[in-house]
């Protein structure tokens, strides 16, 4: 890759921000499709005068991570109504100094759910209620799904339950749901726990599909445990990589090349 005055300049901002994969995933597509283009990692602690930078340098496009998913809302130009349903933006397009925010979070998550079932008129019970919770939530919804969601917490829980228009269930209450897709959109997996298991063996059986958003570990638990029960499963690197590639076919308006983005992922996870 050759930086140079006509280079367009892309990023992630975040706090923290160095850990992110979204860089290596991005540059590599560019280069394979030999795109004058560069993705930097941009550490934001105020997002306004961030956006007033990317603004002012002539930046091209953003994504965002957390904490800023919610915070940049207010300093956009426009918003995609979606994104705005969901309440969070995980994607800047910026044009002559107009910002517009979306979301692929949700089209990562159906898009990964997507090869193994169809989303219409499916019923998944998703397991959350945090912010990826309600992105995956308002996501399937548009695919058509009927969802469920089960928490830990009744507050939340019931919050998104209503701002979804769908029912909630207790946690503890999930082994006796049947679905044809199970969503493990909570921490719950994610090492240094990675002993532990949001839903309990025995009871995997009653889907046929379960989807796991953690992927550190990559083969969670709950994902090896469902292998064994004969599920389906879908491991948290699919949803990243599909809304990776959202976010660079948003970026160009070319088809994004997904094997060499997935290949750079899974190179990291070897």
């Amino acid at each position: 890759m050759r930086i140079n005055g006509a280079t367009e300049l892309y990023g992630i901002m975040g706090n923290p921000v160095g850990h992110s994969l979204s860089p290596a995933m991005h540059n590599s597509a560019f280069q394979a499709l030999g795109l004058n283009k560069a993705y930097l990692p941009f550490p934001v602690t105020d997002v306004a005068k961030a956006l007033d930078g990317f603004r002012a340098l002539g930046v091209r496009g953003v994504s965002v991570t957390i904490p800023h998913k919610q915070a940049v809302i207010e300093h956009l130009d426009s918003i995609d109504p979606v994104a705005e349903k969901i309440g969070a933006v995980n994607t800047l397009l910026i044009n002559e100094s107009k910002i517009h925010g979306t979301n692929t979070d949700w089209l990562g998550a159906n898009r990964a759910l997507a090869e193994k079932m169809a989303l219409r008129n499916s019923t998944v019970l998703l397991l959350g209620a945090g912010g990826s919770a309600r992105a995956i939530g308002f996501g399937l919804l548009e695919a058509g799904a009927h969802v469920t969601i089960a928490s830990r917490t009744p507050a939340k829980g019931r919050e998104l339950a209503k701002a979804l228009g769908v029912n909630w269930i207790p946690l503890a209450d999930t082994a006796k749901q049947q679905a044809d897709a199970l969503i493990n959109a909570t921490s719950v997996g994610m090492a240094p726990r990675d002993d532990q298991s949001p839903m309990a063996e025995a009871a995997l059986t009653n889907f046929q599909v379960v989807m796991d958003i953690v992927y550190a570990p990559l083969k969670t638990r709950l994902l090896r445990e469902a292998a064994k029960r004969g599920c389906q499963t879908v491991d948290g690197l699919a949803m990243l990589l599909y809304q990776g590639v959202a976010q660079f076919e948003l970026f160009t308006g070319q088809p994004a090349p997904v094997e060499i983005m997935a290949e750079v992922l899974r190179s990291r996870f070897a």
